[in-house]
């Protein structure tokens, strides 16, 4: 795959796109602790991994306007808030999410007139987690609706996890699942892949399968309904565990 640029990004917080606020990110981290567990009769340092951990930075522009950057950022909500970002937004695309609190919201004023906010977010009880779009960015579905599947190049052996974010709903209710397919034809529900169904919009949601799930080659988001909506827009992303133990 060729180099990319940055250019085409967006962020999703908590149930919001605030992509057209957001001016930079200054930091998407993912890191694991290690402790040290030397022992006397040992001649170099001995480490295991430790806890996970996980940040992301961004400056966002001031917007006042309802549902926008100050309205939903401001508040400095006690609760966890769900953080993605979507690293371009064509389906299948690298996105990296983490579900944390923000702990700050800090204005600057500068001598030109600008006047922007800094925002720290820092992960609670699971780490940043890098996957792949399951949407093309935002997606809206007028009725239930089977998503296009995406290769994951094989099948894994170590489970997943996965991502939610509505924007935008009208209607009842709607579930989204994940489906997986060895052939990306043949297409089936993967046990513990399916979001609480949602029935307002500006929701945000984490699921995982278990960590010795096999997950297929091929992957898609599907939307379902029991009492009928007439739009979602919403995004889906998609994090394989590559290894035993890799999350949680």
């Amino acid at each position: 795959m060729a180099k990319q640029s940055g250019l085409g990004d967006a962020c999703f917080v908590g149930g919001y796109d605030l992509s057209g606020d957001i001016g930079a990110l200054s930091k998407i981290s993912g890191s694991i602790g290690v402790l040290d567990v030397t022992p006397i009769n040992s001649s170099g340092v001995q480490r295991i991994g430790g806890i996970r951990n996980g940040e992301i930075g961004y400056t966002s522009f001031f917007n006042p306007t309802a549902g926008q950057e100050h309205t939903v950022l401001s508040a400095l909500p006690r609760t966890d808030q769900q953080v993605m970002y979507c690293r371009g937004t064509t389906l299948g695309n690298p996105a990296a999410c983490m579900l944390g609190k923000q702990i700050d919201y800090n204005p600057t004023r500068a001598a030109n007139g600008g006047f922007t906010f800094a925002i720290q977010a820092l992960s609670n009880g699971y780490g940043l987690e890098w996957g792949r779009l399951l949407t093309a960015g935002l997606r809206t579905d007028t009725a239930a609706t089977n998503g296009t599947g995406i290769d994951g190049t094989a099948q894994t052996a170590f489970g997943a996890q996965a991502y939610l974010q509505v924007t935008a709903f009208t209607g009842t209710d709607v579930t989204v699942k994940i489906q997986d397919s060895a052939d990306n034809v043949s297409f089936a529900d993967v046990s513990g892949f399916a979001f609480a169904a949602t029935t307002a919009a500006h929701t945000t949601q984490r699921i995982a399968t278990s960590n010795t799930a096999t997950i297929r080659r091929y992957l898609r988001a599907v939307t379902t309904t029991s009492g009928g909506f007439t739009s979602v827009t919403f995004s889906v992303m998609v994090s394989r565990n590559q290894i035993a133990g890799q999350a949680f």
